[in-house]
Order: structure tokens, then C-alpha cells, then sequence
């Protein structure tokens, strides 16, 4: 699991971070794993090649949610593994929605490339992602992205592909533009006094997000603290005085948008303005905004979601619940019940980017080797010859607790760690896909 000292705190408390997959209040210990017989066996019973995905496809049922995690937020295999399984579920289970751990804000700017053709995403991706996010920065993702575009180029007519941001770390001028035109064309008489509230807040063009994310950092507490009361009474006023005249369907919708979009603004300068002092809360309440940002695009939106992000976000336990107390998987589980499932995803060996520090700037490559006895990944690497998938909420009950006992489990991050957090993986997700070998991401 990543430690963080108080600057590195301060840095990934208002926004990216890396929550660390595992689980508390679990048996650990030899005596509880004597209890599962050979794990090998029984969990050979059940694991399927993962090969054509189909095996995967079938095992995700009618769920409208699948978070889909990570084991390093920089491995070439994760991020094809995930396209590959977005467009098996885009085909065979009319999924819509790529959502990524990544700002609402850069969201919007990749999805009008991916919708309407706008803009260059290499050059988004540049731009965007920086800072806490410069390992989506990869030619996997600008595959991704491309592959999006091509096809709602070739399926015109038909429920378009739609990329979202669901984090908060830079709210970018795109929201800004979003509800201040739709009150220009709704409710002329409250433009004055939300441009007056925003004024200190929208990001001038010319500053790019990483740059911007330090900057806000180096306010003071009570500035941050003035910069989230704004941005709450804007919000505020959009939701409450801001409906249109009209109440047809379209204005309506127009209103839903530019709500969501005030809020995406609120959940940026309030994640900001948490003290040092309350960076669980701050956690917590970034996890929160996450799951709520994904929630309300299923609402409003045709079709069903990928989920993209690390494997302790989309996860239901925290190993860690002094620092990282709910993750994004608890909550949308909470609002969806059984429309929200998860992936957890292990591998054995092989390269991963990661900062070597909080105050180095520049990835570094860093081999990981397998996994010493009393790793969980040290019992999947024996399980099955080829990269496999286990649906642990079938399994049987001894294979089940072989998988509810917390074990090291390894997890990369922004950062580089050699600490590997306890997780029970039956009880952090409820299907595990195992990789045997990994690289390093194509960094751009």
C-alpha cells in the first residue's frame, strides 16, 4: 500500500491518490489458510481461460455498472484489457459509457472528440492529463479513444459511445462554459451574480491542469475555504433558481446538465478546502463524488458503463479505513444494490510505471518479481497455465474461504511501494481476472 507523508498528502487529498485494495476486520494467518486444504486444486475447479473474454461476458450478467480495476496504474496489459473488454461488452451486452478515474472536466473535452469529432485527444491527453494524472498519458488510452470515435463514426444512427471523467481533481473551464451559457439562454437574470462567484475560480486557458493543481495547493486553508463557499452558493443557485421557464423535456435535461456540471465545480474547490488535519474525510469524500459523477450519468444517459480506475477504488473494503475509508465500489453498490459489480485484477511479474517519490516529476519502470510464499498472487500464478477469470461469488465453500482470508496482495499506485497491502479478494470483488505477465505502459 502507498504511505503518504503530509505534503503527499496534501497533493492527492483534494484529488488523485491511490487507494490501496484489501479489506479489514478479516482473518489473516496461518491458521486460517491450513483450513482451506490446496488452494491450487479447488481454485482450479473454477477458473476459465480468459481467452476470447466470452467466459467473462457471460459471468458479468445484467449487472449496468462493472468497475473494472487495476493492480499499477501503468501497465500495458491492464489498459488493453480493459478496450478489449469494453468493446466484448459494448457488442454483446449494449454497453455505452468508457467512465475513467480521471476529471469530469477532461471528460467532457474527450468526449466531444469521441461523440462529434472536436479537437485532437493527443493533444487533450497532454494537456489533461498531468500531475496526479499522467499515467492515463499513454498511447493504450489514446488507442482507446481513437478506436471510440471510429466507431460511432461507422455506426451513425445508433446509441453513441460516450468517454466521462468521474474524479475531481481539476475542474477545468469546460463546466464553467457549460452552466454559464445554459443561463444565458434560460435565466439571463443570474448570470451577473454567478460569473461574480466564478470569477476567482475558472482556470484561465492559457494554464494547464498540472500546473493549476499545484497552484490551488498553495493556498492558504482560508482561500481554499472561499474558493468552495463560492463555488457552493453557485451551485446552489443553479439548482434552486436556476430551472428553466419552459418545463419541457429538453429544457429540463438542459437543467440536469448544467447542475451536474455545477456540481462537478462544487466537488473540486470542497475536496480542496479539507484541512490536512481531515484527510480521511477528504477521502471520503472524493471516493463519494466519484461514485455519485458515475451514478448520475447511468441516470441520464442511454446504455450501461465500464467503469476504469485502480483496483481500491472500484473495490467494497478499504485495508486502510483510517486514511481511505469507503471506496467507490461501497458506494455505488450502496445506491445500485446488484447493478453495480466489480473486477478485481492480480498479476504475477513483469514492469510497471510509477513516481519514484513525491517530489520527482518523471516515471520510472520498475520490474516487480513474483510473488514470495503467503502472497495471494503466489497461489494464483499455480492456478491455470494461461491469464484466467474466477467469478468468486460461485465458487465453492472451500475455494470461497481460501479467497476470504486477507493475504499480501500487490498494488501500484502514483508512487512506487514496495508495501503490499492484506486483501481478501472474495471479499473486495466478486470476479478476479489473473495476469501472469505485465509491462510497462507506453508512456506519451
Amino acid at each position: 500500500m502507498n504511505r503518504y507523508t503530509p505534503d503527499r498528502r496534501r497533493l492527492l487529498g483534494a484529488a488523485a491518490g491511490t487507494i490501496a485494495t484489501g479489506l479489514i476486520g478479516v482473518p489473516t494467518g496461518p491458521a486460517h489458510a491450513a483450513a482451506s486444504g490446496d488452494p491450487v486444486a479447488t481454485l482450479r475447479r473454477h477458473a476459465n481461460p480468459l481467452g476470447d473474454l466470452s467466459n467473462l461476458v457471460r459471468v458479468v450478467g445484467d449487472a449496468r455498472i462493472v468497475g473494472l480495476g487495476e493492480a499499477s496504474h501503468s501497465a500495458h496489459e491492464f489498459f488493453t484489457l480493459k478496450q478489449n473488454i469494453f468493446e466484448r461488452l459494448v457488442a454483446a451486452k449494449g454497453f455505452t459509457t468508457f467512465v475513467l478515474e480521471a476529471s469530469w472536466h477532461t471528460g467532457l473535452l474527450l468526449d466531444d472528440y469521441v461523440v462529434n469529432g472536436v479537437g485532437d485527444p493527443a493533444q487533450i491527453m497532454r494537456e489533461e492529463f498531468q500531475g496526479q494524472y499522467i499515467f492515463w498519458n499513454t498511447q493504450e488510452y489514446l488507442d482507446l479513444i481513437t478506436w471510440m470515435r471510429r466507431y460511432n463514426t461507422d455506426r451513425r444512427g445508433q446509441h453513441a459511445l460516450r468517454f466521462v471523467g468521474n474524479d475531481l481533481g481539476y475542474p477545468g473551464p469546460r463546466p464553467f462554459e457549460e452552466v454559464l451559457g445554459y443561463l444565458r439562454r434560460h435565466r439571463p437574470e443570474l448570470v451577473a451574480r454567478i460569473e461574480a462567484l466564478y470569477s476567482s475560480l475558472r482556470p484561465a486557458a492559457a494554464v494547464q491542469a498540472g500546473p493549476w493543481m499545484g497552484h490551488q495547493l498553495t493556498k492558504t486553508l482560508e482561500a481554499r475555504q472561499v474558493d468552495a463557499d463560492h463555488a457552493t452558493t453557485a451551485l446552489s443557485l443553479v439548482q434552486d433558481h436556476g430551472r428553466p421557464i419552459r418545463a419541457d423535456h429538453r429544457d429540463s435535461r438542459a437543467h440536469a446538465w448544467a447542475v451536474q456540471n455545477a456540481v462537478a465545480i462544487g466537488q473540486s474547490f470542497t475536496a480542496y478546502a479539507f484541512p490536512d488535519t481531515q484527510f480521511s474525510e477528504r477521502m471520503r469524500f472524493r471516493d463519494r463524488a466519484m461514485a455519485d459523477n458515475t451514478a448520475w450519468w447511468l441516470n441520464h444517459h442511454h446504455g450501461k458503463i465500464l467503469l476504469a480506475s485502480n483496483n481500491g477504488h472500484v473495490a467494497y473494503t478499504s485495508d486502510d479505513p483510517t486514511e481511505f475509508p469507503q471506496p467507490v465500489g461501497y458506494f455505488l453498490r450502496e445506491q445500485l444494490g446488484p447493478d453495480y459489480i466489480n473486477i478485481g485484477v492480480t498479476f504475477g511479474r513483469g514492469t510497471v510505471n510509477a513516481l519514484p517519490d513525491f517530489f520527482t516529476e518523471q516515471p520510472q519502470t520498475y520490474t516487480v518479481t513474483p510473488a514470495p510464499p503467503g502472497h495471494n498472487e503466489h497461489t494464483l500464478e499455480q492456478v491455470h497455465r494461461h491469464d484466467y477469470v474466477l467469478d468468486m461469488r460461485t465458487v465453492r465453500p472451500a475455494a470461497r474461504e481460501w479467497l476470504g482470508i486477507a493475504r499480501p496482495t500487490r498494488s501500484y499506485g502514483l508512487y512506487w511501494s514496495t508495501d503490499d497491502p492484506l486483501t481478501a479478494l472474495a471479499r473486495s470483488y466478486d470476479i478476479l481476472i489473473h495476469l501472469h505477465d505485465v509491462r510497462a505502459a507506453h508512456l506519451r
